[in-house]
């Protein structure tokens, strides 16, 4: 019997189209079909505020924990392959709106305990600290998790945000 090491990788998904809930299912379904990555479960989906600009409708979001084969990924290689799969379910980038509407958003924020200061795949995620959005589902999966010295609780008593059910505003 072969043993291959596993890490605790953690992503977050958002969708603001019409069939944002199909296009979470759908980045979810790419995903597992990875080799060597595994689901090990979703945190709830939230609706949530749009940041950064407002005028576009709400978004879907969710986080999710996989597990990832040492030998198989790195972070980098991983990015690669969710935005190879954003692409596929028909994100279009534009500068202009860097964060406006999009079919499908795949965010990367944690790779086990690696810190990555590559420009282009940095870990933990640049924004994870400051998102409600990401925060909330994050702490349902693993409440327990310290990010650059803090809890998940520690840093959402440090933004301004509600929740009312599954909405959260920010």
């Amino acid at each position: 019997m072969t043993f291959t090491a596993e890490l605790p990788v953690y992503v977050s998904l958002g969708s603001n189209t019409p069939d944002a809930p199909h296009m979470l299912d759908a980045a979810c379904a790419a995903l597992e079909r990875l080799e060597g990555l595994r689901l090990v479960r979703a945190a709830s989906r939230y609706a949530t505020e749009p940041q950064g600009y407002g005028e576009q409708p709400w978004f879907e979001n969710t986080v999710l924990e996989l597990a990832v084969e040492t030998e198989r990924w790195r972070p980098r290689e991983l990015l690669a392959a969710m935005l190879g799969m954003e692409a596929a379910l028909g994100r279009r980038r534009d500068p202009a709106l860097r964060f406006g509407p999009r079919s499908i958003d795949m965010d990367l924020l944690l790779f086990g305990d690696v810190t990555s200061a590559d420009v282009h795949c940095l870990l933990p995620h640049p924004r994870l600290c400051e998102r409600a959005f990401v925060l909330v589902p994050l702490a349902e999966l693993t409440p327990d998790l310290v990010v650059n010295g803090r809890s998940i609780a520690q840093w959402l008593e440090r933004l301004v945000w509600r929740r009312e059910g599954r909405a959260i505003f920010q």
